[in-house]
């Protein structure tokens, strides 16, 4: 039996109040294991990014639990939770959020600076992550320089650097045509995934599903499915 890296229970949250209060995640409950990769899809609205917002210690749910590796992440303290968040979760964002002005290594080495780490050291560390995503000799470059699926390579390295055991992406592929997305989850998929490591993908990309261990979908802020076949989603 697969081992248990994220469990969450009962968790709900909403946004405004009276007539604007909008229920956008509503009691869901569900795991994730170490060694998958679960794939969150449902329709814009559905409440997909502000599970995930939760589960990454971004977003307070109103009510329920968020346990990483059995730490319940909303019962720490700010501090605490910031240095949980940035040792044990990497974040991959859908639009890179590279820094313009700093080389690619620069960009990949800013999780290891955060952690009061030398500079050269995290420049070496960067410029290793980077190799391991496929970016020999562009380590000092720009991101401007790079192709929008090399710059997408960037996030993923940088979202590795300090070792996480919980990877996010959130739409990794919506800025990239079909074949360099599919090639970049094909990646994540066979050189970042490991058995101490566990991966969720929000995405609306049907050409990925393939990639994926577990598929769930959302509606309407609820958990309307979990082991989808992928045959299904992809005939709809």
């Amino acid at each position: 039996m697969s081992e248990i890296a994220i469990q969450v229970t009962g968790v709900s949250k909403s946004f405004g109040q009276g007539e604007a209060l909008t229920k956008a995640v509503q009691d869901v409950t569900f795991n994730a294991n170490f060694g998958e990769i679960l794939y969150v899809v449902g329709p814009s609205g559905s409440g997909k990014t502000t599970m995930l917002s939760m589960i990454s210690g971004i977003l307070k749910p109103d009510a329920g639990s968020v346990k990483i590796e059995n730490i319940d992440i909303w019962s720490l303290s700010t501090d605490d939770l910031a240095d949980f968040r940035l040792h044990k979760i990497g974040f991959v964002f859908q639009d890179y959020h590279l820094f313009p002005r700093l080389t690619t290594a620069e960009n990949v080495a800013i999780p290891l600076i955060l952690q009061k780490r030398n500079w050269d050291e995290s420049i070496q560390e960067a410029v290793t992550n980077l190799e391991i995503v496929g970016l020999k000799g562009r380590a000092e470059l720009p991101p401007v320089k790079l192709s929008g699926g090399e710059q997408q390579r960037v996030a993923i390295a940088r979202a590795i650097i300090s070792r996480p055991d919980i990877l996010i992406l959130d739409e990794p592929t919506a800025s990239l045509d079909g074949d360099t997305g599919r090639n970049i989850v094909g990646f994540v998929r066979k050189n970042i995934l490991t058995d101490r490591r566990c991966i969720i993908i929000i995405t609306h990309d049907s050409r990925i599903y393939e990639f994926a261990d577990r598929i769930m979908r959302m509606e309407d802020g609820k958990l309307k499915d979990i082991d989808i076949k992928k045959e299904s989603l992809n005939a709809q």
